[in-house]
């Protein structure tokens, strides 16, 4: 049997004439629970008393308060009672009163006939129905959507995995008015240690001896809720486990319980906790994955760290001090490591290597195979005679190239020895930029002397062939080696006027800097030259490195 079969529905009938009450009285006990009332003043005594009605029937015309009025005093109180009017023709404006005041759902004249009394009664009854099971699914609604958006916001502001489960535990644990919560994490359909828990204060000197595993072991199994009563104690406890999932896979098991028989979950409260968990686990998913990716960032910063100090010990950390000569170097990675790299090599016959790479890319790929590149060459440079630069070069090419045009790499690369006694340079370059000579007597109108014996970059073809480039050197030259993160940087140039509506404005462009852009701030720079000057003052202008700067100057005094 249904609720509505158990259960009748409240009807109240409000007339001064006691044999109109009598009559509806019995046209209506056996399928109303009904109440008698004879005037509006008893009538409205009564509702305070008992409640909502699911009908009230009234006669229109009584003492001291009429029934259009009593319909309106019940209105905001009851707005879903269905309110039938008894009247005489004579009555029209009551009736209008009634009908836009007193919300009146029939009207019906003097002297009434039964079965249609009865028929209108009955249509009242299934609109009241429906209208209180819209109202019930539309207060379901609400407060899903309201629990729903607790959670929601609850996530939303939890700042980490761990904080996001305690306040989701928390949130279902007051929102059902739960004795106790536990939420339990699962990995590989098994039970982690980690636990969360919610404890009504209320209840604070109460321990639930309840036994939850079998129902938390059937719901890894089923992926089902599982509900429970414990009676074999003084006050009864009931369990609800309720697991969270998302894309078939579990998440976690939440375990409820409640102490004593009272307010147990319906069915209602049971699907919206399930409904919250399927919300909660797409959460927890995302949190999960989220916490996930923070770790992994977390380590590979760490590796990364790691990885520009072992790189920034590969470059010389101290350069040489040679009579005769200055040289100065620095190296700036755009990213954490990078694909620049730099050479002093001091032969222990006495010749001086000097050495500027630049491998395409960034990151962690380019400093791989700067690494590489870093090694070799210095394998190259320790032999006892160690071959001119173009003759390096090519060996540095036969054993990159297959690795470089594998992975779509490519270096370039300026390599320069010189001879203290007899001043000569001589360099090999593959396909990097080109190398700036000048002397100290240099002015603003002299432009430097550029090298520009090139050749391809190292991986791009099997074998590298370039003939080498000979100059000799005297006393107050300098010669540059940078690679194309300085050149290709953007500098501010000079601002200019110009005219809009509110006026003169100042205007700042920007542009990149090439090789003869750097030789004016190299003129700018006060002397004696300082290369990490001049590099803060070309980084300056760029908030953001977007390639890796190196630079090298060798200076013969």
């Amino acid at each position: 049997m249904t609720e509505t079969e158990v259960e009748k529905l409240k009807l109240m009938v409000v007339d001064d004439e006691p044999d109109n009450l009598d009559l509806l009285y019995r046209t209506f006990w056996r399928t109303f629970k009904v109440y008698k009332a004879n005037d509006a003043h008893e009538a409205l005594a009564i509702l305070d008393q008992v409640g909502e009605m699911a009908v009230i029937i009234s006669d229109q015309r009584m003492p001291e308060m009429n029934g259009t009025e009593l319909f309106s005093r019940t209105v905001e109180r009851f707005p879903d009672t269905i309110r039938i009017l008894l009247t005489g023709f004579t009555d029209v404006e009551d009736l209008v009163d009634a009908i836009n005041s007193g919300q009146v759902f029939k009207y019906i004249t003097k002297p009434w006939k039964p079965d249609q009394l009865k028929a209108l009664v009955e249509q009242g009854k299934d609109t009241y129905r429906l209208v209180k099971k819209r109202t019930k699914e539309l207060r379901h609604a609400l407060r899903r959507e309201s629990l729903f958006n607790a959670v929601t916001t609850t996530i939303r502001e939890s700042l980490d995995y761990n904080s996001i489960l305690q306040k989701i535990v928390v949130t279902i644990g007051q929102t059902f008015t739960a004795t106790s919560c536990v939420l339990r994490l699962v990995e590989g359909d098994r039970l982690t240690p980690n636990q969360f828990f919610y404890h009504d204060p209320k209840f604070s000197d109460i321990t639930l001896p309840f036994d939850s595993n079998p129902l938390i072991e059937e719901v890894l199994y089923t992926q089902k809720y599982q509900l429970t009563q414990d009676t074999h104690h003084d006050n009864s406890s009931h369990s609800l486990v309720v697991p969270f999932t998302y894309q078939q896979h579990l998440l976690a098991v939440m375990t409820l319980y409640k102490w004593g028989s009272e307010n147990i979950w319906q069915d209602e409260d049971i699907q919206m906790i399930t409904g919250v968990a399927e919300q909660a686990a797409l959460a927890l998913s995302q949190a999960k994955l989220y916490q996930s990716l923070q770790e992994k960032q977390q380590q590979i910063r760490v590796e990364l760290q790691v990885a520009r100090q072992i790189q920034n010990n590969l470059l010389r950390q101290t350069l040489p001090e040679i009579d005769g000569v200055k040289i100065q170097a620095c190296c700036y990675p755009a990213r954490e490591v990078g694909g620049d790299f730099f050479e002093v090599f001091v032969h222990p016959k006495g010749d001086l290597w000097l050495a500027v790479g630049d491998v395409s890319g960034k990151g962690v790929p380019a400093a791989l195979f700067m690494a590489s590149a870093i090694s070799l060459l210095r394998r190259e440079l320790s032999q006892e005679s160690p071959a001119e630069p173009n003759i390096v070069m090519q060996n540095l090419n036969y054993a990159l190239a297959d690795d470089l045009m594998s992975n779509n790499y490519f270096i370039t690369l300026v390599i320069a020895t010189y001879n203290k006694v007899t001043k000569e340079l001589v360099y090999a370059n593959a396909g990097h930029i080109y190398p700036l000579l000048w002397s100290h007597q240099a002015t603003l109108v002299t432009q430097p002397y550029y090298l520009k014996e090139r050749s391809i970059p190292l991986g791009i073809l099997p074998k590298w062939h370039a003939n080498p480039g000979r100059f000799t050197l005297a006393p107050g030259d300098t010669l540059l080696l940078a690679s194309d993160g300085i050149t290709e940087a953007k500098v501010s140039k000079k601002p200019h006027l110009h005219k809009d509506n509110n006026g003169i404005c100042q205007q700042t462009h920007s542009s990149m800097l090439n090789q003869e852009g750097l030789w004016q701030l190299i003129q700018e720079e006060p002397q004696p030259l300082s290369l990490e000057n001049l590099l803060n003052r070309i980084q300056t202008d760029n908030h953001v490195q977007e390639d890796d700067q190196t630079i090298l100057s060798l200076e013969v005094l």
